[in-house]
């Protein structure tokens, strides 16, 4: 029996470590049964996957996790830099113990947050915000690749892809300034996928993802590098090839 070999992708850890790095949008979700989906001021994932988390002082939760450690989850949306019918192409699940940091632990978590990613609404700790601390038990991540279940050092040891802080922009001039390159690009398609409307959905050190939207479902499709990439020279000879640069096969 013939069995279709996926293409090679990121691990898990990874996957998780880049959609943490982006910092998408969050909902905090507190296990007291209410089910209400709380909206952070600021959220950051550390690389140890323990999240720092602003929320208005007035907000119940922040006297609730002084009090007493509390469990919950914090959901981080992978959100497709091109606008697209189902915008959402990964999430990550962080779950553990929340409670209320004292105003010298959020002065400090602050600072931390700060050297990572600058934030105005920073400035709003100690005057009308209060910092919490979510220290993960367990993770998940789920996308195209599937469903992955994380323990917090394996997620630690990992690295954010080394396009993450450039793939939006770069997916984003694609879409919008070479379409012509998304066409060439298509031909590696499956022959029951050509013809829909093909979208770049995503890049890594592995390969390029597509997305094929067709007229009764969407279509997630990953074209892989002859090899991984770690450098912008090494992505745009990988690239060429993909699109069948005559040049490139030339000196090759």
């Amino acid at each position: 029996m013939n069995e279709t070999r996926r293409p090679p992708a990121p691990h898990a850890a990874e996957r998780a470590r880049t959609i943490a790095a982006r910092g998408g949008r969050a909902a905090l979700l507190p296990s007291d049964g209410t089910e209400n989906r709380i909206t952070p001021v600021l959220h950051h994932v550390h690389p140890h996957g323990d999240v720092t988390i602003v929320l208005p002082d007035e907000h119940p939760l922040v006297e609730a996790a002084l009090r007493t450690e509390l469990t919950a989850m914090l959901e981080v949306a992978d959100q497709a830099p091109v606008q697209l019918r189902e915008p959402v192409r990964g999430l990550l699940w962080i779950t553990g113990w929340l409670r209320t940091l004292d105003p010298v632990e959020a002065r400090e978590a602050s600072l931390q947050v700060a050297d990572a990613r600058p934030d105005p609404r920073l400035l709003d700790i100690g005057h009308g915000a209060s910092v919490l601390r979510l220290s993960p038990a367990s993770l998940v991540v789920a996308d195209a690749e599937g469903t992955t279940s994380l323990r917090p050092e394996l997620f630690a040891q990992a690295e954010p892809d080394p396009f993450a802080a450039h793939e939006d922009h770069w997916l984003r001039h694609l879409e919008l300034s070479h379409r012509d390159v998304v066409g060439l690009l298509a031909q590696h398609l499956p022959d029951n996928l050509k013809g829909g409307h093909v979208r770049p959905l995503g890049l890594d050190r592995f390969g390029l993802r597509l997305r094929v939207e067709m007229s009764d479902e969407d279509h997630d499709v990953r074209i892989a590098f002859s090899h991984p990439v770690s450098t912008s020279q090494e992505l745009a000879v990988e690239l060429r090839q993909l699109m069948g640069c005559p040049f490139l096969a030339q000196r090759r």
